[in-house]
């Protein structure tokens, strides 16, 4: 088991793997810390009823590096990690359970500092937060930003108009149809930006409370899960979970563009090429998806909902020049995201140097945000 693991590590070259468990709270979780070079890790925090221990670390190892590549794309001083909690977030959740969690982040010493995330929100990060500093995404009232997912709708939004402008050269979005697969915290926001912006939106989610929900807030169609990919639409928007955009259900769509805020939207990297073969333009997750990362980086510095925003609609920018790249050099929008990443990696002059707690320029803050609070 243990050379399982360490062999999953080395695949995604991952700097460190912390499993939790506290008996008390029924507390089961896995940190993976994938990569400090720019900074501390910083991810959110996912609750989910994973079949095995096996799917749950295959999880976390996946989102963890995709948090690396978000924070470098994006520009940020911030490493890659991310945590799963195995546990049915409508049933197993817990003040003890959550105090317990925070505890083991302050055996870390800030080399990862967590959010919410899937199957979380910002009262879970308020138990943590009574047990350690080395989380964002709380309530403004203790110095934070609250909860990330408008901003995170805001990025792919943002993105949205760039992918418009690549392949209609036109980026107003009235009138197009857009599908968005998803209606959680994040999903519920973006539509609500489309309808105003006047998009026709049809929506979809295993949870039908959620959609009945959205649909008569906001006007919108919608469709069952099994029949979301089939629908013709300018832009299918993944908001869910991952691995999506796999063989079977890329030949069911009918859409030119793929943008939405779901982590590791395509099951395999090498379906960037698949997708590009059918004319499909596709956004890079952890490009489009960056809003929320970018607003609690923000409040790591002393929180400015202006500067949130400002670092937010930045997003259309950083993905045209990933559209420019892969044009340019005859490859995938993936293969041109990951080579932007990794120059910004290389450009700190600090490639694989691990993350202490004596480089403070992020957690400097972070410790401080009590007292400013």
């Amino acid at each position: 088991m243990v050379s399982d693991v360490l062999q999953q590590m080395e695949a995604f070259d991952h700097e460190q793997i912390v499993f939790c468990q506290n008996k008390e709270s029924g507390l089961k979780a896995i940190i993976a810390i994938h990569n400090t070079t720019l900074g501390p890790a910083l991810g959110g925090t996912r609750m989910w009823l994973y079949k095995d221990e096996g799917e749950a670390l295959r999880d976390v190892l996946r989102l963890s590096r995709g948090m690396t590549y978000k924070a470098a794309a994006a520009g940020l001083s911030l490493g890659g990690g991310k945590a799963v909690i195995i546990g049915d977030p409508k049933r197993d959740k817990s003040q003890a359970l959550f105090s317990a969690y925070g505890r083991f982040l302050n055996t870390l010493g800030g080399r990862y500092i967590t959010a919410e995330d899937v199957g979380t929100d910002v009262n879970d990060m308020e138990y943590i937060y009574t047990e350690t500093d080395y989380v964002v995404g709380i309530a403004a009232s203790h110095g934070g930003s609250g909860d990330p997912s408008p901003f995170t709708a805001l990025g792919v939004f943002q993105g949205m108009h760039a992918c418009l402008h690549r392949v209609f050269g036109n980026e107003d979005i009235s009138g197009r149809t857009v599908v968005v697969q998803g209606v959680g915290h994040v999903g519920h926001h973006l539509v609500k930006l489309l309808v105003e912006a006047g998009a026709n939106v049809v929506v979809s989610d295993i949870d039908a409370e959620r959609v009945d929900q959205v649909c008569k807030e906001h006007g919108t169609t919608s469709v069952k899960p099994d029949r979301v990919f089939s629908v013709p639409c300018d832009i299918f928007a993944p908001c869910a979970l991952g691995a999506v955009i796999n063989a079977d259900t890329l030949g069911q769509l009918q859409c030119k563009i793929i943008a939405g805020a779901a982590n590791n939207q395509l099951d395999l990297e090498t379906r960037a090429d698949d997708v590009r073969k059918r004319g499909m333009l596709y956004a890079p997750d952890y490009v489009i998806n960056a809003g929320g990362l970018m607003n609690v980086y923000v409040e790591c510095e002393g929180y400015s909902v202006e500067r949130a925003e400002r670092m937010t609609r930045g997003i259309y920018y950083n993905l045209m020049q990933v559209f420019e790249t892969a044009e340019a050099e005859k490859i995938t929008t993936v293969q041109a995201a990951e080579r932007l990443v990794q120059q910004r990696l290389y450009r700190s002059g600090r490639v694989g140097n691990i993350f202490t707690s004596e480089r403070k320029d992020v957690l400097r803050s972070i410790r401080h945000r009590r007292s400013r609070a």
